[in-house]
């Protein structure tokens, strides 16, 4: 609803996009697991401040890489839920969605949550049959592998100061 109510994020406002995720999605993503699966061993390795790091510029990455897809949000946009199959002792679900909008297919996002002893957390996210985890994790292994995790970090700075892609029609 408050993409669907806010034309700057519709026009493509990344600072209006990264404070709406901040608010609504980010406090119930587990992004230090999210993060550090991505890295991978090398996580371990990593110092507290280097972690910190990765974790802000791995989040700063997401943000910029889907906010042309929260671009397309509009008043005629759904999400449909698909069917859950899970068990009261289950501590790992995926949620399946579909994202249906006035044009196109619709877009398959599944979520898969770990429950945490507050609440369930995302610590992976599918779109269109990508687990981002696994998306990201090759190519940061081939930057520390040459680079180092500072050298990651470095990499991923470079990305997030680069002008924002183009939302696509």
């Amino acid at each position: 609803e408050s993409v669907k109510s806010d034309k700057a994020i519709q026009a493509g406002d990344v600072s209006r996009i990264h404070g709406l995720v901040d608010a609504q999605v980010m406090p119930h993503v587990d992004f230090q697991r999210m993060t550090a699966a991505t890295v991978g061993r090398a996580w371990k390795t990593a110092t507290p401040e280097q972690q910190s790091k990765l974790q802000a510029e791995f989040k700063t990455l997401l943000i910029r890489t889907y906010a042309g897809a929260l671009t397309k949000v509009n008043s005629q946009t759904t999400v449909e839920l698909k069917p859950t199959r899970s068990s009261p002792e289950d501590t790992d679900v995926t949620i399946r969605t579909n994202i249906k909008g006035t044009g196109g297919d619709p877009v398959e996002i599944d979520y898969k949550l770990e429950k945490q002893p507050a609440e369930w957390k995302i610590f992976d996210v599918n779109v269109l049959g990508v687990w981002l985890v696994d998306q990201y994790k090759s190519s940061f292994a081939q930057q520390i592998a040459s680079n180092g995790i500072d050298g990651l970090i470095s990499a991923l700075v470079a990305k997030n100061k680069a002008p924002a892609p183009a939302a696509k029609s």
